[in-house]
Formats: structure tokens, C-alpha cells, sequence
């Protein structure tokens, strides 16, 4: 699948902006720790699984990571995707287990994006470039904000990486600062 075919699907299942620059967000977020971790030759494909990871959440919520599987299964896609997007959705609505680093590495990244961009907007500079660790914590410990985002999701994915929480957020503020003004 290339990026083009992935975007196009994306696009038929997503209408709204922030749902679209979401999976950008991750794309890229994907594309950097492919490239940081070693796997550069898989970047592409990191960054597919990115981009279409929340496919179903906007028109079927409650079925999240269940009907995406059932979308692309209709379209051919290839079943590596398919498992790679449903990871995410570990405990929470699917059975299937993040078994690959790549999916680990999603599974942690999609909550905490969504986190470290709601601390973006409320400071000064609106800007990933001057924030630094200590501001996304002190967020993250005041569990009314930003309430939609998982603690206990991006904890488990620090975890299955075998990283610290703080590891995982400065590497993932690094990843955001490479494609964010």
C-alpha cells in the first residue's frame, strides 16, 4: 500500500480536521522512531500504519479497532497493516496484542500525542520547540486534563517498550519537534 492509497482510504472514513491531523501526527511520529530505532528500511510502512491506525474511529467509535480490520479486509490490505492498527486498541476493545516493536511503539505514542498537543495549546508559545518535560508531567498527573487521554494506556506502552515514562515522553516531544513549527 502506498502513502497515497492509505491517505485515500483515510479520507473516506475521516472528514474532520482533527481526526485527519491526528494521523498525520502519528505518521510522522512513527516515521521518526522508525528511523530512531533502527528501522529505517520499514519507515514507510511505520508510517502507513500511523496514518491509518484510528481509520474507524470517527464514524464507528464504539467499534474502534474493530471495524477498521473489517475495512481493510474488504480492501485487500496487507494483514500486517491490519494487525499493526488493531494493536492500539489492546485492552481497550480488541484482543490483539502489540507484538512488534512498531506496535509497542504505537500503542504508546497515539495517547501521549494527543496529551503532549493539548500542552501545546495552552502555552504561551503554542509551539512543541520550547516544551520541555516537566510541563507535560505536571499535566500528566492532573488527571481532569486532557481527561480523554489514557494515563494508564501510555504508562502500559512505556512499559511493553521497556522504557520510563520519561523516556517515552522526551523521545516522543524529540519526534514531534522534527515536523512541528
Amino acid at each position: 500500500m502506498t502513502r497515497q492509497e492509505a491517505w485515500n482510504l483515510l479520507t473516506e472514513y475521516n472528514k474532520e480536521e482533527f481526526h485527519l491531523e491526528h494521523a498525520r501526527t502519528v505518521e510522522q511520529l512513527m516515521g521518526y522512531f522508525a528511523e530512531k530505532l533502527g528501522y529505517r528500511e520499514e519507515k514507510e510502512f511505520w508510517e502507513i500504519v500511523g496514518l491509518l491506525h484510528d481509520l474507524d474511529f470517527e464514524q464507528y467509535p464504539e467499534e474502534h479497532c474493530i471495524k477498521s480490520q473489517e475495512i481493510m479486509r474488504e480492501r485487500g490490505v496487507d494483514e500486517k497493516i491490519i494487525h499493526a492498527t488493531a494493536s492500539h486498541g489492546y485492552g481497550i476493545t480488541v484482543d490483539v496484542q502489540p507484538e512488534h516493536e512498531m506496535e509497542k511503539v504505537l500503542y504508546a505514542v497515539d495517547e501521549l500525542s494527543g496529551l503532549i498537543g493539548a500542552v501545546v495549546l495552552m502555552r504561551p508559545s503554542k509551539s512543541v520547540q520550547d516544551l520541555e518535560l516537566k510541563s507535560v508531567k505536571k499535566k500528566y498527573k492532573s488527571r481532569g486534563f486532557a481527561a480523554g487521554c489514557s494515563r494508564e494506556v501510555i504508562q502500559r506502552g512505556a512499559d511493553m517498550l521497556g522504557w520510563t515514562l520519561d523516556e517515552l515522553i522526551t523521545e516522543t516531544i524529540q519526534g514531534l519537534r522534527t515536523f512541528q513549527n
